[in-house]
């Protein structure tokens, strides 16, 4: 009997939602996702005529060239695509030759997806040789062409898949200066990003679908 009240009170309030969403703007908070990033194969070129390697600050973790960065919170709007999505883990650069175990050169951490301005981009917090610089502009983000809004979500989930990402001039700047190197461009393709988050609504968008109406079929017959 329990179980069956709160299944019609949680339905009951995701109507209640729903219909205040419809007079107003669907700004939803972000719960949880990932980011995986393909890493093209320009940055990958550079890196290694740069005698670089790459490498993550867990729970990040890179295979096969592709690395994955845990959503852990933000918001969005879904009629205007507006965003800031949170990020865990990071990526660290340092010279080819550096032992497995040393500190690494840079660690770039803490990524926040921007589209709040009229430049989307990924910002990250940099620290040198084990020094916090402060969050730097990393990556300039081209949206999937052909993305239309309001953004859609389903049971709480929303793909942005074939998101562009190339490094900005203020980074390139920063990473030659700290390696010596004038190499590195603004412009220069990191790869291709595939954002995967689940927003607060999911609950909702469960509590209306058919999955839910055994239960509240249930409730009203206990």
């Amino acid at each position: 009997m329990k179980l069956a009240t709160i299944s019609v009170r949680s339905a009951l309030f995701c109507a209640w939602v729903m219909l205040a969403t419809t007079v107003s703007a669907q700004t939803n908070t972000i719960e949880y996702g990932k980011t995986k990033v393909a890493f093209s194969s320009t940055f990958v070129s550079a890196l290694g005529s740069l005698g670089l390697k790459a490498g993550v600050v867990g729970p990040t973790r890179l295979k096969n060239g592709v690395v994955d960065f845990p959503i852990v919170g933000g918001a969005i709007d879904l009629d205007t695509a507006k965003a800031q999505i949170v990020h865990s883990g990071g990526l660290t650069l340092s010279p080819a030759s550096a032992p497995q175990d040393a500190q690494p050169t840079i660690v770039l951490e803490s990524f926040i997806i921007d589209t709040t301005g009229t430049q989307p981009v990924l910002t990250g917090l940099v620290v040198v040789k084990g020094a916090l610089v402060g969050r730097v502009p990393l990556f300039n983000l081209q949206l999937p062409s052909g993305l239309t809004l309001p953004l859609k979500t389903q049971y709480g989930e929303l793909v942005l898949d074939g998101v562009d990402a190339t490094l900005t001039s203020t980074a390139a700047q920063a990473l030659n200066s700290v390696f010596g190197v004038t190499a590195l461009q603004g412009g220069i393709s990191i790869g291709t990003a595939n954002v995967h988050v689940f927003t607060s609504n999911e609950e909702c968008d469960w509590a209306v679908d058919g999955r839910a109406k055994t239960a509240m079929s249930t409730a009203w017959t206990v």
